[in-house]
């Protein structure tokens, strides 16, 4: 995988994973959002690992993030979205979803998912939308497991 780079003003966003600042990360990730609350570290490191990572920077400072789970070839599931509140109101977060909807090894697939509780305006921008056949869908879900 090519490591690649954007910038736009004073902001970059980078897929390299070597400059993700976990610490950074993981405290937005466990602190500060719903569907990530009290995860464990372990966890968001091994996620971040499995994943390729679009990470956002204001000089030294990681302010957003984003990671796609994929086989690279049919599927891709985006998550761990955020943009921290510092920064929210600038268009950051279309910006990366543009970002990464554009990626040239994220073309072709037959299906791109994500899952959100309050982020549908932005989604929808990116042609997502609720499930057209959620009869076909099933879950299995760890409500404690973490």
């Amino acid at each position: 995988m090519r490591l690649m780079e954007w910038v736009e003003g004073e902001f970059l966003i980078s897929t390299d994973p070597a400059r993700i600042r976990m610490d950074q990360v993981h405290d937005f990730l466990s602190k500060d959002s719903y569907w990530a609350k009290d995860r464990p570290r372990e966890l968001t490191e091994k996620a971040v690992d499995n994943s390729l990572v679009f990470g956002m920077y204001f000089g030294d400072q990681q302010i957003g993030f984003a990671r796609v789970v994929t086989d690279y070839a049919t599927i891709a599931y985006i998550g761990d979205v955020y943009i921290h509140s510092d920064f929210r109101g600038r268009g950051l977060s279309k910006w990366l979803m543009k970002t990464i909807v554009a990626h040239p090894e994220l073309q072709g697939f037959r299906r791109y998912i994500l899952a959100t509780r309050d982020a549908h305006g932005l989604y929808e921008q990116f042609e997502f939308f609720p499930l057209r056949h959620p009869e076909r869908w099933m879950e299995k879900t760890a409500p404690n497991a973490y």
